[in-house]
């Protein structure tokens, strides 16, 4: 359940939770093509609040609208002090923040013609999205029976709404079977994400990801490379199979909402001693370090209000 908050961000305005609404012919609801972004604003050790990669996230949005082919009608700098402005106003040290952009209502069927866009950021307090018990212990993960879309099939690089029914459908599927979360293998058959979330593994002490190939360019997963980079930690972006990904000495998901959260075990086979590897944890500790302004190192990836 969401926690309600006082006021959500809708064109331009602030204005009351309740009151955030849109029509029941929104062609967006009907249709599936809106963009969106996950963000997070962490309470830093000084006790000032920092928003995460914020600007990074916004450029994804604006990139997901140009490939969705959905006009913005606020600029970068107009949605990055927005969202901040959304957090302030609801009094909230730390919390998730949800930008979305809807194509609203006015024709109907397929084409949308010139139907307005609406934009609303919504933010409210959300902790570990996989529970905070899997940051320290794992989690336990099935391969799904549905795909991961082709790169021809949808937009692949784009945080579109209705790529995600395609997740929720698989996500029900694994936890009905009492998984934790899904992964899906691309129409290759090679080891491509999870419902929201993209995958790292070790073996031999090398960190191994899928390549942006059909996979959604995560800022998280950027963030890990980075600071794997940082710290000489051997790491390589290519294609893996579920069969090599058994084999694995340490696995972890990285996202927004996800965080750093390791794997324990994937189709019922221990992923190495069947808890967090020392690799998982060393990038998992210096993630929450950056998040939180304790290293000076990546600081330029906060933004204070």
């Amino acid at each position: 359940m969401v926690q309600k908050v006082e006021k959500i961000w809708m064109d331009g305005k602030l204005i009351p939770w309740e009151e955030a609404n849109v029509h029941i012919l929104t062609h967006t609801i009907h249709y599936g093509v809106g963009v969106f972004e996950g963000i997070r604003c962490y309470l830093c050790h000084d006790g000032k609040s920092a928003i995460f990669r914020l600007r990074d996230h916004i450029d994804r949005l604006f990139d997901s609208a140009h490939i969705g082919d959905i006009r913005m009608p606020f600029t970068k700098k107009e949605m990055v002090e927005a969202c901040k402005e959304t957090v302030r106003v609801n009094k909230l040290k730390e919390g998730y923040i949800r930008p979305i952009v809807l194509i609203g209502e006015g024709v109907m069927g397929v084409y949308p013609g010139d139907n307005p866009t609406r934009v609303a950021i919504t933010t409210w307090p959300w902790g570990a999205y996989l529970g905070e018990e899997a940051l320290e212990k794992g989690i336990r993960v099935k391969v799904s029976s549905y795909t991961r879309h082709h790169v021809n099939v949808m937009m692949t690089k784009a945080k579109i709404c209705g790529n995600y029914a395609n997740s929720v459908l698989a996500k029900r599927e694994v936890m009905k079977m009492g998984y934790d979360e899904a992964l899906l293998l691309d129409t290759e058959g090679y080891v491509s994400e999870a419902t929201g979330e993209n995958i790292f593994m070790v073996r031999k002490g090398t960190l191994k990801t899928p390549p942006l190939t059909s996979i959604l360019s995560g800022i998280t997963r950027d963030t890990v490379i980075q600071i794997a980079k940082s710290k000489k930690i051997p790491l390589i972006e290519e294609r893996f199979t579920r069969d090599e990904l058994y084999t694995a000495q340490e696995a972890f998901f990285t996202g927004t909402a996800a965080e750093l959260t390791p794997i324990r075990e994937v189709d019922d086979r221990k992923i190495g001693e069947g808890k967090p590897g020392p690799i998982t944890k060393e990038l998992q500790a210096a993630f929450f370090e950056i998040v939180r302004g304790k290293n000076p190192e990546f600081k330029e990836w906060l933004d204070y209000l």
